[in-house]
């Protein structure tokens, strides 16, 4: 049956049809937020998947550019695989939900997201992620929600709910914050140094808005909702818990977990499962479930030593970094590099500059954005964690990670006026035991300042986990969270800022909620680890950008020229620029207004291409002395070419203070004079002089 439902949100009006489409999937709530039309489905499969140990949660959100009136570009003239944002929107909509499901859930789920129209009053990817809360609360599937979401912007210094898309462009706050009925479970932000009191007020702000859309689906799924499926349980048997404890005592596993090496504790645990395969060798059921078995066991060993006894797996106090290091310039010929080291933790970042015609152009639903100037991207080898296997290119995780990492750097960046470059920052990870996208976010901003862009300020980011008890107020609190912490920890909290201020924030969780106690506790130690490893580490490294581009970076000089002369600089059929840059080896570009970026690594021949642009569109004065080559000899004087297609006459009589007969005694063709322009003749042409020159 057919039931629509609407609530105002945020100044618009926000209507949810149930029962109208889809009516195959599990569920389906057809959305619209105004003009805003987003299709969201659940859909679980009957069975679980065998031979797994994890949720199967499949997370769509499909852009498709009929919703803004536009035909895809490429051969194929039809969407092809999703976009930088789509993937970041999927993930920011798995990461609220996935911990709202059993976790003993092993059937698939797929949420999917049909972006059908766009009005820019209101965001498709926050239609998208109330529509898969919607559409899964109403499901048969399983699932511990509501869930909602509400994004936040800043404008000068007021908080607006869920902002426009020209709001967006202007505001020094894109905050998304997800709740349950109680507690924030999810915060993605980005923002200009936004103070931390000021970030706290946002994210709750965030939460009541957030409460009143739950009140709002909590009717739909009364009137619509269906009863939950039940599943087939994959939680792990107690007797083989209970056997395993036997053969190996709690002593015993936390002797084999509690290193601060992470090579050997994997050795410690492997021992203990191959130990365990010939103890349950005649148990077939047993035998594939011990990887899980030992997980789950190391898990409760790990938690209750932390909650219960304050005592880390390396052995750390709970507001301890691991040691630190950080160096410049470790690779030769780029145009900057960096490397920082936190633990077993390594990340090496190179930057690239090049002229801004290299911007990234972006062909997507958001028509205000069509290029990127600063590219972060994040690459993630199998070696980095002592794994072989292929490499299959940048995956959602790589992707979410350089967004974080770039998001971080965006507010410190100079103005394309200030450093007209393109800049490309790419983050190799040598190592990882926790935290590579922190690491990613020091090592990027150490490279950028080698390379000689301009930061304004030094930009550091940090991770603190959680560990939960039986109680609100039963947690514990850890900066710097190492792998085996974030496996078996609550939470992944990164908060990247300078000394004044949050430039990003990702918070991943695997529990129903936080506190706001523990956000405020979280943020506060961010920001005291954040400081100590700008001031102990970054800073002896490199204390400031550098006053200049490397060596072997592009150098680009700029000059404004009238609009009406680049036809001219231009030259018919790009004769004229062509030679500009045949002759000096640089690279030219212009824009509509007539801003011209001249790029090379030659900076006499930027300075030469400089001139002759200058000349070409600068009409000649009375007393300007110039110079050029001899490119036509006639009877009457010689023509000297002072740019590629501007020429001048020299008359004959100009030619020399003793009079000649013919030009070729005193000028032969290739010879590079300097002149003076004396002025119009009574036709209007420009004449010059050779014998006039002072």
């Amino acid at each position: 049956m057919f039931k629509s439902f609407s609530m105002e949100l945020g100044g618009r009006t926000l209507t949810v049809d149930v029962g109208r489409v889809a009516k195959q999937a599990n569920g389906a709530a057809f959305m619209h937020y105004g003009d805003t039309t987003v299709l969201s489905t659940a859909t679980a499969s009957e069975k679980p998947r065998e031979g797994i140990d994890f949720f199967p949660l499949s997370v769509e959100y499909e852009e498709k550019m009929y919703a803004v009136g536009k035909i895809p570009g490429g051969f194929n003239k039809r969407e092809g695989k999703a976009s930088e944002n789509a993937v970041l929107t999927s993930r920011v909509i798995d990461r609220p939900m996935r911990p709202l499901f059993p976790k003993d859930y092993r059937n698939d789920v797929t949420l999917n997201n049909l972006v059908m129209s766009v009005d820019p009053q209101c965001s498709p990817e926050l239609t998208a992620m109330l529509g898969s809360a919607i559409a899964t609360a109403i499901s048969d599937i399983p699932f511990d929600g509501p869930c909602a979401t509400t994004q936040i912007g800043m404008i000068d210094g007021a908080l607006i709910v869920n902002p426009t898309l020209e709001q967006n462009e202007v505001s020094d706050l894109k905050l998304t914050v997800a709740s349950t009925r109680e507690k924030v479970i999810m915060i993605e932000a980005g923002a200009n140094e936004i103070p931390e009191e000021k970030m706290i007020e946002a994210i709750y702000k965030a939460h009541e808005v957030n409460q009143e859309v739950i009140a709002f689906i909590d009717q739909i799924v009364a009137e619509c909702g269906k009863e939950k499926h039940s599943y087939t349980s994959c939680a792990i048997p107690e007797e083989l818990f209970a056997k395993i404890k036997e053969l190996f005592p709690t002593e015993k596993m936390e002797e084999a977990v509690f290193t601060d090496d992470k090579m050997v504790r994997d050795e410690n645990i492997r021992n203990i499962k191959d130990q365990l395969e010939e103890v349950f060798a005649d148990n077939e059921e047993w035998l594939a479930l011990i990887d899980e078995a030992v997980y789950q066991y190391q898990k409760k060993t790990v938690r209750k030593m932390i909650l219960k006894d304050h005592k880390r797996p390396d052995g750390r106090e709970l507001t301890q970094i691991r040691p630190l290091a950080a160096e410049v310039d470790i690779i030769p010929r780029v145009h900057g590099s960096a490397m920082f080291t936190r633990g077993q933790t390594q990340i090496c970042n190179v930057t690239t500059l090049a002229p801004l015609s290299e911007a990234q152009k972006i062909d997507g639903l958001n028509e205000m954005i069509t290029n990127k100037r600063y590219m972060h991207h994040y690459n993630f080898p199998s070696y980095s964690v002592g794994e072989t296997k292929p490499s299959r290119g940048p995956g959602r995780r790589e992707i979410g990670h350089g967004a974080l990492a770039e998001r971080a750097l965006i507010p410190v960046l100079p103005s394309e006026e200030e450093f007209p470059y393109a800049i490309r920052s790419v983050s190799e990870t040598f190592e990882s035991n926790g935290s590579t996208s922190m690491a990613s976010t020091c090592s990027s901003c150490m490279s950028l300042m080698a390379a000689g862009v301009p930061l304004k300020k030094m930009v550091a980011g940090i991770s603190c986990g959680l560990v939960t008890g039986d109680t609100d107020d039963d947690y514990v609190l850890l900066t710097d969270i190492q792998g085996l912490e974030d496996f078996f920890g609550d939470m992944d909290f990164k908060v990247t800022g300078t000394e004044d201020g949050i430039t990003a924030i990702q918070m991943d969780i695997k529990i129903h909620g936080l506190t706001r106690p523990i956000v405020e506790g979280a943020i506060q130690r961010c920001k005291e680890a954040r400081m100590f490893i700008m001031d102990t580490c970054m800073k002896p490294a490199i204390a400031e950008p550098r006053k200049d581009v490397g060596e072997y970076a592009p150098k680009i000089a700029q000059i404004q020229i009238d609009p009406l002369k680049i036809g001219d600089v231009v030259g018919q059929r790009g004769k004229t620029i062509n030679a500009i840059i045949e002759r000096t080896g640089v690279k030219i570009d212009i824009t509509d207004e007539g801003f011209v970026s001249v790029c090379g690594t030659d900076r006499a021949m930027i300075d030469s291409a400089v001139k002759m642009i200058e000349i070409i569109t600068t009409d000649f004065e009375e007393g300007q002395i110039l110079e050029g080559d001899v490119v036509s000899i006639r009877e009457f004087g010689a023509f000297v070419e002072f740019a590629p297609g501007k020429e001048g006459l020299v008359h004959i009589s100009k030619i020399s203070k003793e009079r000649i007969n013919h030009v070729e005694d005193v000028l032969t063709l290739g010879d590079h004079v300097k002149v003076v322009c004396l002025g119009k003749d009574k036709m209007g042409r420009v004449s010059f002089s050779i014998k006039d020159l002072a």
